[in-house]
């Protein structure tokens, strides 16, 4: 068997709120992903490598760190994402959650690649390979929103070129993307799906071997039938009778009269309660 060199891996946004989302007992979905890893970590005897957003806000529960130092897997190195960091500001670190577990020697943050940074020079080497963790958004293929100013995976091989891997963060899609120099850019996407729009994501990790620079997926275990959308059709109810009462009141309005009036004119061609109609002449006067 080859030799694998470091499971690359990023965006566990831990949590103890529920995302609104999810129909099944998160806090367990997340304790199964990380003792996942965990073991594959064991099997391996390898780094894990993980770019960045480890918890979903700075500061974690009690009950959540106690879960992160029982759980995460042993060698394991990230750099701070923008939710590890108060108020998204590097020079707060030491009030982060990600601090307390540094100095609890649960893991190690890589100087220079967080959020927010300009790297210079390589996070760390392994097996004779440069090697940049960077929490910074990259993509493939069509831009995900007009106007991004983020760059594609191919300008950042390309900017980047003293580095033979560059795993990125932020972007909780996953994919790979390898140059004709042979340099290659992981970005592993999220561990968990914490939106309805990832309804049909599959979360995975990398194995990374540093002889040939090449990486190897790991699906990661999920549930089927645990996503909702029903929270987005409510909101869709709700903005389509906004609109519906903003229609409404364009067409029953005058403009040759005044507000009070085109109130009255409103009242008598529509059905109000009483106490409504009352809040509302109360606070006209």
């Amino acid at each position: 068997m080859r030799k694998v060199s470091a499971i690359l891996t990023s965006d566990w946004h831990l949590r103890e709120t529920v995302p609104v989302c999810r129909t099944d007992d998160f806090w367990k979905v997340q304790v199964n992903k990380v003792n996942f890893i965990h073991a594959l970590q064991r099997k391996y005897d390898c780094p894990v490598i993980h770019a960045g957003d480890l918890f979903h806000y700075w500061k974690p529960s009690p009950y959540l760190l106690s879960m992160s130092i029982n759980n995460l897997p042993n060698q394991f190195v990230t750099v701070y994402g923008q939710h590890d960091l108060p108020q998204h500001n590097l020079n707060l670190k030491e009030k982060s959650g990600i601090y307390v577990l540094e100095s609890a020697n649960r893991l190690t943050v890589l100087d220079g690649c967080s959020w927010g940074q300009t790297p210079k020079t390589a996070s760390l080497e392994i097996g004779g390979r440069k090697i940049l963790v960077w929490h910074n958004f990259t993509y493939v293929g069509k831009d995900p929103w007009p106007g991004i100013t983020s760059p594609k995976a191919y300008l950042l091989l390309e900017k980047y070129k003293q580095f033979d891997l560059i795993v990125t963060g932020d972007n909780h899609q996953s994919f790979t993307f390898n140059n004709q120099n042979g340099n290659l850019l992981v970005n592993p996407g999220s561990l968990t799906r914490q939106n309805a729009d990832q309804i049909d994501f599959q979360p995975k990790v990398y194995l990374w071997y540093a002889d040939d620079n090449s990486v190897e997926t790991v699906d990661v275990p999920i549930e089927k039938n645990v996503i909702s959308r029903e929270h987005i059709e409510v909101i869709q109810n709700r903005n389509d009778r906004i609109d519906a009462f903003v229609e409404k009141l364009q067409t029953d309005f005058s403009a040759t009269v005044s507000f009070e009036k085109n109130i009255d004119l409103f009242f008598q061609t529509n059905r109000v309660r009483k106490d409504v109609k009352e809040i509302i002449y109360t606070n006209m006067e």
